[in-house]
């Protein structure tokens, strides 16, 4: 599979990733206490899923693939992470990451998680494993660049979403938008306990009521607030250069946003 790119400046990345890393996901709706206040299996604070620890699968190893794995392991997770070059490339990650992270090729990681993130560059999200993510909420963090993915004409024309498309071709997944308006640095610095004033607020949307709730329990361990757009119709509200993209927002800060939103740039 060819996750390969050219350099772009990714804002929601501040770099463009280049790497993919895989996993999978079945969803497990989670039970969830404070955030903060939980031990994680590596000693950090962090949240647990009733029953056990879960595992996430990550496909694409570039900044915000990272970013969450790095916050996911604080938390308690498990993650098995994927790109195409092979699992020897992500060594140092690995390593970092410590014995809650292990690499893989990215059908692998897909089909090793309880759920799964994807981000890798739209131009090869028709390479994603979906045999390995059937049946898994699949968190879709892609942004559409055309100077690095090519011009698409249903996204020129607004005629379809990043999300739509990648949920058209993992026909068998419940696809939601998530962490895809964010800088990728903040991911692992800005969240804040639950009920905090003026708490940041992220966005996402799905056809799939419980990809939405999954979405939603794993923001608010991240440390944000969601704001539910809806279908993945509507997920082009947070797509590049609207409102709402890659800025600092509390939940009505958002939803403001959201409302100012054109649906062509």
């Amino acid at each position: 599979m060819g996750f390969g790119c050219r350099p772009v400046i990714d804002r929601a990345a501040a770099e463009l990733s280049c790497h993919v890393r895989g996993r999978r996901t079945i969803v497990h709706p989670r039970s969830i206490g404070s955030w903060r206040n939980l031990p994680s299996g590596n000693g950090r604070a962090g949240g647990t899923v009733e029953g056990g620890m879960t595992t996430i699968g990550i496909i694409g190893a570039g900044h915000i693939g990272s970013q969450i794995a790095r916050k996911a392991v604080e938390l308690g997770y498990d993650v098995v992470i994927g790109n195409s070059r092979g699992p020897e490339t992500l060594a140092d990650l690995v390593a970092e990451l410590g014995p809650r992270a292990r690499a893989a090729t990215a059908a692998e990681a897909g089909a090793a998680g309880d759920f799964a993130v994807v981000t890798i560059p739209l131009k090869n999200y028709k390479d994603l494993p979906a045999a390995e993510l059937a049946g898994k909420v699949v968190i879709d963090t892609i942004n559409y660049y055309f100077e690095r993915d090519g011009h698409v004409a249903a996204l020129d024309t607004g005629e379809a979403t990043t999300s739509g498309l990648v949920q058209q071709h993992l026909k068998e997944s419940k696809v939601a938008k998530g962490f895809n308006h964010i800088p990728a640095r903040d991911i692992t610095t800005a969240g804040t306990p639950s009920g905090r004033e003026n708490r940041r607020a992220l966005a996402t949307a799905s056809n799939h009521e419980d990809a939405t709730e999954l979405v939603t329990r794993f923001y608010d361990e991240f440390g944000f607030d969601t704001v539910n757009i809806g279908p993945l119709s509507e997920s082009w509200k947070v797509e590049r250069d609207r409102p709402a993209y890659v800025v600092r927002q509390n939940v009505q800060e958002l939803r403001e946003n959201l409302a100012k939103a054109a649906r062509l740039p």
